[in-house]
């Protein structure tokens, strides 16, 4: 049976005749009686008795009025739900990033995330790029923070953030008393290194030239290792500005901008066959908002 049938059959049926049942669809009295005269072909009796100027319901037209009215309200409940669900999203979305990302990076977003879509789950996933792309391309996540430039055939690439590296150094470090440095400054003093990751190959590149030169004192597998071991005066370090916010309001790190600017470019990704559901397309309209749109004023 087809629903726009039994639809106009309740209509029919509730008005007591053709003619307002048309007034009220506003549609012509003969598309409303054929409408039900098909439906009574599919039912194999007839569902009116017809009179001059009204209609009353024969035996089988209460039987299916009942379920008619039922399966309105249903559908009226499911447009309902349906439209909730598009202004207010609910359900869940898998995040995954590396750790500095999630660490210095994330958090606004997902704070202001939350506060519009508080019935939304977010699991937040920290790894390697490499092992990031891996899980968006098997559609084990949704979403994936990397360090750009990156080129998938099956992965959509949106850049969002671009930040600067700079030098961190202990506030009694010589270097402090620069506004900004040169590398050809840094590298005369010990350095902390990341162990492995993006960063890493970020500043092999740069300082190749430097390798005669280079002096790494220790090799940490953490942001927040390096900064510790920074601050205690260990030795100073290259990493993104972003990274360094609440160690230079405490004053335990100095932030020393590079002359020469080296920048970290993060894209979000996801596959190119993703169905982008509400939950999803709020995601997205999100990080558009915090990351690519001006700031008001």
């Amino acid at each position: 049976m087809d629903f726009e049938q039994i639809a106009t059959f309740v209509e029919v049926a509730q008005a007591g005749s053709f003619s307002r049942a048309a007034e009220r669809l506003y549609r012509t009295q003969p598309a409303i009686s054929t409408q039900v005269r098909l439906l009574e072909k599919q039912c194999g009796q007839p569902l009116f008795v017809r009179h001059a100027r009204r209609v009353e319901l024969t035996v089988a037209g209460r039987i299916l009025l009942r379920y008619g009215e039922r399966l309105r309200e249903l559908r009226a409940a499911a447009h309902s739900d349906l439209e909730q669900m598009r202004r207010h999203p609910r359900g869940s979305l898998a995040i995954a990033a590396n750790e500095a990302t999630v660490l210095y990076v994330l958090p606004s977003l997902i704070l202001q995330f939350k506060r519009d879509y508080p019935d939304v789950r977010l699991e937040i996933i920290r790894n390697f790029s490499r092992k990031i792309i891996e899980k968006v391309i098997e559609n084990a996540v949704d979403f994936g923070v990397i360090t750009l430039p990156f080129k998938h055939a099956h992965l959509h690439v949106v850049p969002i953030y671009r930040d600067e590296m700079a030098v961190l150094a202990p506030p009694d470090h010589p270097l402090t008393r620069h506004a900004s440095v040169r590398l050809e400054q840094v590298v005369e003093y010990p350095l902390l290194y990341p162990k492995t990751g993006q960063t890493r190959r970020h500043l092999d590149r740069h300082l190749r030239r430097f390798q005669n030169r280079i002096k790494i004192s220790m090799e940490l597998a953490s942001v927040e290792t390096i900064k510790k071991f920074a601050a205690t005066g260990m030795g100073i370090t290259l990493m993104s500005s972003a990274f360094a916010r609440a160690e230079q309001q405490a004053g335990t790190l100095r932030v020393i901008p590079l002359e020469e600017r080296i920048q970290r470019d993060l894209g979000l990704i996801y596959h190119r066959q993703k169905y982008i559901c509400p939950v999803s397309e709020a995601f997205l309209a999100a990080v558009r908002r915090h990351f690519l749109e001006p700031a008001p004023g």
